[in-house]
């Protein structure tokens, strides 16, 4: 009897390993971006004006250490902000030019999304429609900014006074 109890208890220490072993995991691949069949890229209104989002409305990023159609971020950059990825021809949202959109290829091979040159990333920690968590952030190098629709970066005015403003510049350096 006691070495039945023993056995229990360690099967279910067992089961209990293995399922966070696999909460883990699926934690971890929620962090990756899936290939989709179809991108949309549209403007939406957010506290940094109006800027581009993709089909989910998540704010969509360039990366200034970025070359005009050459993404600069894989690995574990790619997991924290992660490209913008479709087989298919992206969409033009309402308000988005369908002359700036295009695509590139990654490192991987998967064909990354573009705007006016720009590849484009989503962030991790936005994790609802319209956060814009990553501007002006200084993540593996370089500056994050969100992304106008004229395709150049938004740049969030220093705040000393009680109104903000929202400028652009184009990019990249930005001046």
């Amino acid at each position: 009897m006691n070495e039945l109890r023993h056995r229990t208890g360690l099967v279910g220490v067992v089961a209990l390993i293995l399922a966070l072993g696999a909460i883990g995991f699926l934690a971890a691949g929620s962090l990756a971006s899936p290939t989709t069949t179809n991108a949309t890229v549209s403007l939406h209104k957010t506290r940094l004006g109006v800027i581009l989002v993709n089909a989910r409305s998540h704010t969509l990023y360039l990366f200034a250490r970025d070359r005009p159609g050459k993404s600069m971020c894989s690995g574990s950059c790619a997991k924290f902000w992660p490209p913008l990825v479709t087989k298919a021809k992206p969409t033009a949202g309402h308000g988005v030019k369908p002359s700036l959109l295009g695509r590139v290829r990654r490192s991987d091979g998967r064909m990354q999304v573009t705007y006016n040159k720009h590849p484009l990333y989503t962030f991790a920690l936005d994790k609802q429609a319209g956060q814009t968590n990553g501007e002006g952030s200084s993540n593996f190098g370089a500056k994050w900014y969100a992304v106008s629709a004229r395709g150049t970066a938004v740049l969030r005015a220093p705040t000393t006074t009680t109104t903000t403003t929202t400028t652009t510049c184009p990019y990249p350096p930005c001046r």
